[in-house]
């Protein structure tokens, strides 16, 4: 997948679920719920796009690995909006399915950024 595409997509699924977020009733629990979904999931789109930016290996490297836990911890708030009643399922499992495949694409992304390191010390 080229960085273009991995931009729109990070981009996409940031706006999917800001979206998800608005539609959630006004309770405190779906409130702590869509603040933090709101966070991790609008990070993995603007820390890819730093990532892009890096001037260095090891700020790539630091920069992915944000992206890899924002994208992880995007899974987390989606699986527990599905143990509460806040959300429809059918608008959850779409968002938790990219989720976890944007979870390891950036999970293999910073594996061989990690490899790449001691033979190469341009960013991937």
């Amino acid at each position: 997948m080229i960085e273009k595409e991995l931009k729109l997509r990070t981009r996409r699924f940031a706006l999917e679920a800001l979206n998800l977020v608005d539609r959630l009733p006004n309770t405190r629990s779906a409130n702590i719920i869509g603040d933090q979904l709101g966070k991790s999931a609008s990070s993995i789109a603007s820390n890819y796009r730093a990532a892009c930016r890096a001037r260095t290996h090891a700020e790539f490297l630091s920069k992915i690995g944000i992206v890899e836990e924002g994208a992880d911890e995007s899974s987390f708030w989606l699986d527990i909006m599905l143990d509460t009643e806040d959300s429809s399922v059918e608008l959850v499992i779409p968002l938790l399915k990219e989720a976890r495949e944007l979870t390891a694409v950036f999970t293999a992304a910073c594996r061989t950024a990690r490899h790449s390191k001691n033979g190469n010390s341009e960013k991937p």
